[in-house]
């Protein structure tokens, strides 16, 4: 059986319904603070999928769900860069804490097989190579979010090979799609929707980064998972090319057919949305093309297909 943590959350919720497409047996397990019971509308319909509601900060709810488990994706977090300027605390304990608890729980158990990390790209913070290949280095995080997931990271590593499970550690890109609550097409949305006049770009509009739908990324997970030949494997999962904020920010007025005006304002004085954000993502991914994957749309089609499900309010 296969644990999916973060499961009705955007991109867990997704995972779990393709694991049950290829036969798997699937336990969800989410305490609901951002995920939503309808992600799981379909899932919860399928005699091979259990759902858990908890905590992994619970030592009760979390040695519940792992009964029975070959295999864990941990998808769980506090998946928001940006709050972790107002609660790093928040960051710590939702990332760092409940991930190491996973961990010794499954140590404990000793009989998961393999690890599933969902990591970022940002723990390569201001990388000065683009695209930027997994063996990149010194890795230096410039937001809480990005520090959070490199000690993630750093955990599953070593528990892996300490302890005797596989790991697979995955750097993703900015995943957009059906069923996502947060980023920045949902905020200029937002934005459009509150005054169809103006859309408040943060930063100068140049930030580029590479965004990859969600179909195209649990097509990455999967093959990741299922070929992994390393005792510990680092891919980045991320499109072929990338987009700037001021392309999306014009779609998004396009596709929601308004008028408005594009405002530059905020920002840090380098042009970047906000403290910690990442001006230039591209990530290489050659490592996880060579297992047979490949995304099928570029950045700007994944942006207009979210863009158009978003709007369109489809969860499929």
């Amino acid at each position: 059986m296969i644990l999916v943590t973060g499961a009705a959350g955007f991109i867990g919720s997704h995972l779990v319904d393709r694991l049950l497409d290829n036969g798997e047996q699937v336990r969800g397990f989410d305490n609901l603070s951002t995920g939503t019971m309808e992600n799981l509308a379909d899932a919860m319909k399928s005699t091979n999928f259990e759902f858990i509601r908890g905590d992994l900060l619970n030592p009760d709810s979390l040695e519940k769900s792992l009964d029975n488990i070959k295999h864990v994706f941990h998808f769980a977090a506090d998946p928001d860069v940006r709050s972790g300027m107002e609660k790093p605390d928040e960051q710590f304990k939702q990332n760092v804490q409940a991930t190491q608890l996973l961990l010794e729980a499954i140590r404990r158990r000793n009989s998961v097989e393999s690890f599933v990390l969902a990591s970022t790209s940002t723990v390569y913070g201001n990388a000065t190579k683009l695209p930027t290949p997994e063996d990149y280095g010194p890795l230096c995080p410039i937001s809480t979010y990005g520090a959070a997931k490199l000690a993630c990271e750093a955990l599953a590593s070593a528990y892996a090979e300490c302890f005797g499970f596989r790991c697979v550690i995955l750097r993703l890109a900015n995943i957009v799609g059906s069923r996502s609550s947060h980023g920045v097409i949902n905020d200029f949305i937002a934005k459009i929707r509150a005054n169809p006049d103006r859309l408040e770009v943060l930063g100068d509009g140049r930030q580029i980064k590479s965004y990859l739908h969600v179909r195209d990324a649990i097509e990455g997970i999967v093959i990741s998972w299922q070929k992994k030949k390393a005792h510990v494997n680092v891919f980045n999962l991320g499109s072929n090319d990338c987009i700037d904020v001021a392309s999306i920010a014009q779609i998004v007025i396009q596709e929601t057919k308004s008028n408005a005006h594009i405002d530059f304002s905020g920002g840090t004085p380098e042009g970047a949305g906000w403290i910690g954000d990442v001006k230039e993502m591209w990530l290489d991914t050659s490592r996880l093309k060579e297992l047979g994957w490949k995304p099928a749309v570029s950045s700007m089609e994944a942006v207009t297909l979210a863009i158009r499900e978003v709007l369109g309010g489809r969860q499929s």
